[in-house]
């Protein structure tokens, strides 16, 4: 026991060594969470520091991401390949340990973590994850998928209102293999928790149908022990185990106190930190006997990943079939027909929302690519997500498709982000556009890790009618696309949505947020031939003037206008004007095609341009250029039929017609050519 004392003290200076190092950091929560976290990842938690990718593996999630420097060492120590020199290099330019945990950067990091509550919801999604794919692929005998999912949180976590409607639930889903250490200190940023924080948290897990367990001293290895163990044996209800633990443990002037929280201790009080755990090392130093308390992670997690290759080989013996699905699952790898059953729409069919027609193109995909997998926050019977036959995901249903997540946009948003970063799942989720304001952090860490979730946005515009100014978006899609890395489509009619689907799909480091229409559109000439590739190069020309007619002015839209922009161009070319429409379903696809392909669709010699496009018109002007205009709106709607509201603010042919005359004639008064 005292040597396993001496590593965790280990943990705990190697932690105070990075920071003082970096002279930045968060030494708090490692000098206190050193414990659980040791007991954790030595002795409970099934995972391979030689292959930080074997599938069966727990997932560790540490959701206060401001104690990083507590999961480096925890990497380092435990055998993942993170060598001291980039501890070392802990918050610097171009190293493996940045200041909070970054997926895809570190080996063995999972998730992305910092913004507070978001590794909760993850955690839950890595949770439901692991449920579905072991109903649907283990065997008596066999199970192929059986791990957990941990997730170390602090007090700030549970005030963040997100970890309330995961923790809702995953209590009601009843994820058993979801287990929370909730480092308890008492102590957040600006100082003592009881400022800002006295719930019951026993009581409020307990009544969202979590199991509750206490350690009421954190440094005890065997109450922790205990503790993880009764969670693990309970598989009916996620657990919550609460540790009281003491921030800045050790530090003599610090420990207990909010300075410890976000600060260097200083070199002398890291100093008095290492006399109380009676280290005697220059920085930086492990002795030797205190990495022989880890080398057995390694060893362990590589017959664990043996043991288990041994039972998939003899799975694959019984179940040649499911095995190749599971293989194929896990690798994401769509199969050879997934697209087969996406429909492609005449020009005279009848008039669609492109709401209604996302909900066909999902379902026809869903047929074909089995982990096709998510729902909508109670909104999937107006927003069309609900797949068709494939049964609802629920505590005694794990095998369904369909996730009812309830009122719950944030923890929807990070919970999609779970599912996706376990693998096995390409997730989507469904609301209207309006309340992406609610689950904004959580599409800004899925555009963060590059992970291909679907987002399915409905309700584009104030077309949406009576329900108002709350329920009509304005700045959102302009919001969406200062998002880097995230692709937003919105597209023009049922064909281009079809296309924004299949473009989605394929993706695998990017999510995609489609944007969606209540009302219905007609469905426009040239897209069932053009949109296939002009979709997912972002625009493309839908309309020309006559042959050997060249345009004096363009005419740019996105989604239901541009159905709009083709009844302009018509009228415009009665007048002598002839025009170019170009549907411009997305600008970061259009951005990467090469300069040839963007010169082809944006004619550098015709400057009279408009775009027209039912939001805040910022952003168009790179577009339109300074002799052009842009048809939006900077304002709230109002509450009024869809109709009237275009009536009234001025998104009709007329004033269309108008703007582009207008236009045109600026540029042929500057002398440019029109």
């Amino acid at each position: 026991m005292e040597k396993e004392h001496l590593a965790v003290h280990a943990l705990r200076v190697l932690a105070i060594d990075m920071i003082e190092h970096a002279a930045s950091g968060h030494p708090g929560m490692p000098m206190g969470a050193a414990p659980m976290a040791y007991e954790l990842w030595t002795k409970h938690m099934n995972h391979n520091p030689g292959n930080p990718h074997w599938f069966n593996r727990d997932r560790f999630i540490l959701s206060a991401g401001h104690g990083s420097a507590l999961l480096y060492s925890l990497l380092h120590l435990t055998g993942y390949d993170l060598p001291l020199e980039e501890l070392k290099q802990f918050r610097r330019w171009g190293s493996k340990t940045p200041g909070h945990p970054e997926f895809g950067h570190t080996p063995g990091v999972e998730a992305t973590t910092g913004p507070l509550g978001q590794g909760i919801a993850m955690a839950v999604g890595m949770a439901m994850a692991e449920a579905h794919l072991a109903s649907v692929f283990n065997r008596d005998g066999f199970a192929i998928v059986n791990h957990f999912t941990y997730a170390l949180c602090g007090d700030g976590d549970l005030m963040e209102g997100i970890s309330a409607e995961a923790a809702s639930l995953a209590g009601h889903l009843g994820l058993g293999k979801l287990i929370v250490l909730y480092d308890s200190n008492d102590i957040s940023l600006d100082g003592e928790l009881s400022i800002t924080f006295s719930e019951n948290v026993k009581s409020r897990f307990e009544a969202c149908g979590w199991q509750y367990i206490k350690v009421e001293d954190g440094n005890d290895l065997g109450q922790i022990s205990q503790a993880l163990e009764m969670a693990k044996r309970d598989l009916e209800r996620p657990s919550l185990i609460e540790v009281k633990t003491i921030i800045g443990y050790g530090s003599p002037n610090k420990a207990g106190k909010s300075a410890a929280h976000g600060s260097p201790l200083g070199k002398q009080e890291a100093s008095l930190a290492k006399e109380t755990y009676g280290w005697t090392h220059e920085p930086f130093h492990i002795p030797e006997e205190v990495r022989a308390c880890f080398q057995h992670v390694k060893t362990r997690g590589a017959r664990l990943e043996a043991e288990w290759n041994r039972m998939f080989a003899e799975y694959r013996q019984f179940y040649p079939e499911l095995a190749e699905r599971f293989e194929r699952t896990v690798r994401g790898e769509l199969p050879a027909d997934w697209d087969a059953e996406l429909p492609v729409y005449s020009a005279d069919a009848p008039p669609m929302a492109t709401r209604e027609a996302s909900g066909i193109a999902l379902n026809a995909i869903a047929a074909k690519v089995p982990f096709l997998f998510g729902g909508s926050a109670d909104l999937a019977s107006s927003n069309n997500t609900a797949l068709q036959d494939f049964g609802i995901f629920r505590k005694d249903y794990y095998s369904g498709r369909n996730v009812w997540f309830g009122v719950r946009e944030h923890a929807m948003g990070a919970i999609l982000n779970g599912l996706s970063l376990h693998g096995g799942i390409r997730p989507y989720g469904g609301t209207f556009l309006v309340f992406s304001d609610y689950l904004r952090p959580a599409v800004r860490l899925s555009a963060l890790m590059g992970q291909p979730v679907i987002y399915v946005f409905t309700h584009d515009s104030i077309a949406v009618g009576e329900d108002g100014p709350t329920h009509q978006p304005i700045e959102q899609i302009p919001s969406l696309r200062l998002i880097p890395n995230l692709i937003v489509m919105r597209p023009a009619d049922a064909n281009e949505t079809v296309q924004a689907y299949r473009f989605a799909v394929q993706q695998t480091e990017s999510p995609v947020a489609i944007i969606l229409s209540r009302q219905k559109l007609p469905v426009l000439p040239g897209t069932e031939q053009k949109a296939a590739e002009g979709v997912a190069r972002g625009a493309y020309v839908l309309a020309d003037p006559a042959e050997g007619v060249q345009p004096i002015a363009l005419l740019i839209a996105s989604g239901s206008e541009v159905s709009l922009a083709l009844d302009a161009h018509l009228a415009l070319q009665k007048k002598g004007i002839p025009t170019r429409v170009v549907s411009f379903p997305s600008w970061e696809r259009f951005l990467c095609q090469p300069q040839s392909y963007q010169d082809a669709v944006l004619l550098p010699s015709v400057k009279a341009r408009v775009a027209v496009e039912m939001a805040n018109p910022q952003g168009w002007e790179r577009f339109v250029g300074e002799r052009g205009a842009v048809l939006g709106i900077d304002h709230f709607g109002a509450s009024a039929k869809g109709e009237v509201l275009l009536q009234e603010y001025g998104f009709t042919v007329d004033r269309l017609v108008y703007t582009v005359e207008q236009v045109v004639r600026r540029c042929a008064e500057d002398g440019g050519r029109a």
